[in-house]
This record gives structure tokens, C-alpha cells and sequence, in this order.
């Protein structure tokens, strides 16, 4: 319970720290979808910010734990689906415990939960995309349709979950 506690304060000193910086170095550009984020995690998985997953991409296997209609819209370049309801373990079973990996989902909810369970299983490096592909979008960073085609359409869960999609540009479709 301490060792959870302490996370817990470090993540949010370093949100704070992050909050203070620059817009491009915040971990959210919108503050109120950080609030929101915050609202919803526990910090059980650490972090990793869409500016760090962009500038080392290959550095990391990228699991997307939204559902299947959501990744079909769009999802990050190479991401491996893995789902959240009925979350597929088989996907990353010959995947070796220490390669890092990031998990990412609409805001980060289910990617935590999921990351909760991939560490459950011995995964030693796993990381939960903060605001994760809402936010890759509002930083303008590209995702793609099945085929791989960079795509504007970005499926938002739902109507309510939609507003925390600011990018210019983007189809918003739930």
C-alpha cells in the first residue's frame, strides 16, 4: 500500500512538472484532459508521454487495448491489437518479458488495466501512454487505417468521450 502511495505522489510531481513546462513538453496540450486522465488512473503502470513514444518508436512494442471496431478505424503505425473486454494474451506470448512495451487505448483507462496484466504475467517493462491516442492525435501525430494508410477518421469511444479530440482535421467517429 506504501510502495503504491509513493508512486502515486511521484507520478503526480511529475505531471505537475510536466504541466509547467512548455505546451509541447506538457504531458497533455489540453490541462483539462489531464485532470481527467488523473481522475481515471491509479499510476499502477508508469507512464510514458506521446513525445517520448514518437521521437523512440522503435524502441518499444505498441499494444492498442481499445476494441476491435475502434482499431479498425485507426490506430498507431505497427500497433499490435490485443483488445480490453476480451483481452488476447496470445498475441504477446512468445514476446520476450524484458522487451519494453507501451500500452495505449482512448485515454489510458484500459491500457493501465491491461499494462496491469502484462506485468501480472512477468512483463518487467511495461508502460501506459499517457492520454494516449487522443492525444497522439492532438499532438498531430499520425495514425493509420488497416492498410496502413494515414488516416484523419479517429474512433472517440463515444459522443462524451469525443470533446477531448481537439486536433483540426480529424473525423471524430463513434
Amino acid at each position: 500500500m506504501i510502495k503504491k502511495i509513493v508512486i502515486q505522489v511521484y507520478c503526480l510531481v511529475l505531471i505537475g512538472a510536466c504541466e509547467a513546462q512548455n505546451p509541447d513538453q506538457r504531458l497533455t496540450l489540453n490541462p483539462g484532459f489531464s485532470e481527467t486522465i488523473e481522475s481515471y488512473l491509479d499510476f499502477s503502470v508508469p507512464i510514458l508521454t506521446c513525445e517520448e513514444l514518437y521521437k523512440n518508436r522503435e524502441h518499444y512494442l505498441v499494444l492498442d487495448a481499445r476494441e476491435r471496431e475502434e482499431f479498425e478505424i485507426s490506430h498507431l503505425k505497427d500497433a499490435v491489437f490485443v483488445g480490453y473486454k476480451e483481452f488476447d494474451y496470445s498475441t504477446v506470448a512468445d514476446v520476450a518479458k524484458t522487451r519494453p512495451i507501451v500500452v495505449y487505448c482512448s485515454i489510458g483507462y484500459r491500457s493501465e488495466k491491461i499494462g496491469e496484466r502484462l506485468k501480472n504475467e512477468g512483463f518487467s517493462l511495461v508502460y501506459n501512454l499517457y492520454g494516449s491516442i487522443f492525444e497522439w492525435t492532438n499532438r498531430g501525430y499520425p495514425i493509420v487505417d488497416t492498410k496502413g494508410r494515414i488516416t484523419e477518421k479517429l474512433h472517440t469511444y463515444n459522443k462524451k468521450w469525443s470533446k477531448w479530440v481537439d486536433a483540426k482535421g480529424v473525423e471524430k467517429v463513434w
